[in-house]
Parts: C-alpha cells; structure tokens; sequence
C-alpha cells in the first residue's frame, strides 16, 4: 500500500487510538443520515473557505482561524490524520482536505483508499449520530510551494513554460467550453491540458496502480519531471489530480484554488472556447435594396 494511502483493514485496526483522527469530509447530511466510521469528526472543504470572497474555492487567508477550526476537530501535529469520502459521490473532497494540511504543513496525512464505498461493503463498524471531536491544537507550518494565485498563473500563460504544465482537472464538456456552471465564460486557460479528476479510481472506489496512473498522465499530456499546476472550477477537483500526482511520484504540484471561477469571471484574462470555434461561421447578408422612386 502506497504511504499516502490506508487500508480499510488498517483503519479499522487504528480506530481505537487516541492519535489518529478521522475526518469524513461527505456532507454533513450524509454524515447523519447514513451513519459513520466511528470516532470520525465531519468536515467539508466549505468550511475552510475565504468569508469574504464570492470565490468559494479560495482558502481562507486567516491562518490562525484556520489553526482554531483544524484544532476544534481535534487535529493536532501530532496526531496522524485519516481523510475519507465517498468516492462516487463527490468533487475529490478527500484530495482537498488532504492539499489543505499539507499545505498547513501538516506531517502525516493519509486518504482511506475506497473511502466510505469500500468502507461499507465490507461491512465494517460504523455508528450514528454527530460527532464528539477531542479538540487539540494545531499549529500551521505553510508551505506556499503547494499553491498559486491568478497572478502567477497569468504570467505563467503569458510567456512560454517549457518546465511546466497546466492540467485542468474538469470533465472534457467544461474544458472545451460545452457546459460553463454558471460561469460568465466557457472553455479553459490558454495552453492547459485536459486531465479529468474521476479517471483514477476502480470499480470498487479504490485508487489505481501507480502503473496505471502513469499511463493515464503521460496519455493526456502530464509528462513525469515537470511541475504541474492544477486547476478546475473551484479546486476542489484539482487538489484530488495534485494527491493523485503526488501519489505517483510528481514532486513540483501546486493547486490554484481560484480556479475556473475565479479566471472565467474575469474578462481581462484569455481563454480558449473550442466549442466556439467549432460553431460555423454568421452568414450575413445585405437587405434587398428597394426600387429606385422616380
């Protein structure tokens, strides 16, 4: 088993000590309503976001509130961290959680490969009810290699990068501009290539061999040794494409939690529409010119 990940059978093995916290990063409906790994505290990427930004997948910029909210859930430095999800039923919420703390500098966070899916059609314990965090404290250590800004990656787009690539994590419809979300503008930033989120899991919710991971990558244009920043719609998405790359050995991995909906908003900044530019081209013709009155 690969180190960023854990087994069914070793959580549940886990479960029972003081210094692991799980972290069900579902909705706090499904949470409640369909019953928990126990123990577990719940979390959405929501709630770590900027208050004062319509940009919901911008993180907030206030690290000691950040601290206090982690710390709250019981996350310490030193407790180790076991993020999990249903891996079918969300956005990557486990690779944003996990981005997070490590971009929070924190030393071991691991993702429950399967998730809830797995979790529960082996019939494992579970429990009802909400949940009983132990709260603790944690203290930020920020990494900002693991993340970029519209500004960077507008300079980034601006010049030639050669070293880098750009890898939109959304589905091919919003990458050639077919389906925009309710952003002003469809399509993806200039020289991205197209790297769908939900390719790397099997049937039964686990994640694929590294192999395989690999061929999927270099298949779709992420060649091994460059750095790679990801972005989707408001990088949630992305940030599970940057645990996939980290998984299979990428080192430079940055996330842009802006996104699309920070960059198709802002019409100063290029995009390329390819279902624009399949559209034919407005045949216009002139009026017939009225007779001539004499």
């Amino acid at each position: 088993m690969h180190p960023m990940l854990v087994t069914t059978e070793e959580l549940d093995a886990m479960l029972d000590r003081d210094d692991v916290v799980v972290v069900d990063v579902r909705s706090k409906m499904a949470f409640m309503a369909s019953g928990h790994i126990p123990r577990a505290v719940v979390a959405t990427w929501h709630d770590f976001s900027d208050p004062n930004s319509a940009i919901k997948g911008i993180l907030d910029p206030d690290i000691a509130c950040l601290e206090k909210k982690l710390g709250a859930l019981g996350i310490s430095n030193d407790r180790q961290v076991v993020v999990y999800s249903n891996p079918f039923d969300n956005w990557g919420d486990e690779g944003r959680m996990y981005w997070m703390l490590k971009y929070l500098g924190h030393p071991n966070v691991r993702v429950l490969d399967g998730g809830w899916i797995r979790w529960s059609a082996e019939m494992r314990r579970f429990e009802c009810g909400p949940d009983k965090p132990r709260p603790a404290v944690f203290k930020a250590n920020v990494d900002p290699s693991l993340i970029t800004n519209k500004a960077e990656v507008r300079r980034l787009v601006e010049g030639p990068h050669p070293d880098t690539t750009l890898a939109d994590a959304r589905s091919t419809e919003e990458y050639n501009g077919a389906f925009q979300q309710g952003i002003a503008r469809g399509g993806h930033i200039p020289s991205a290539v197209n790297v769908p989120w939900n390719q790397f899991c099997n049937p039964d919710g686990t994640v694929k061999p590294v192999d395989a991971i690999h061929a999927i990558l270099e298949k779709q244009g992420v060649a091994p040794g460059k750095e790679v920043v990801c972005y989707c719609t408001g990088g949630v998405r992305s940030a599970w494409l940057y645990f996939i790359l980290k998984l299979a050995g990428y080192e430079k991995v940055r996330n842009y939690p802006g996104s699309w909906w920070e960059w198709g908003n802002d019409y100063t900044l290029p995009v390329v529409n390819l279902k624009e530019q399949q559209r034919p081209p407005i045949q216009r013709t002139m009026p017939n010119k009225p007779p001539t009155v004499h």
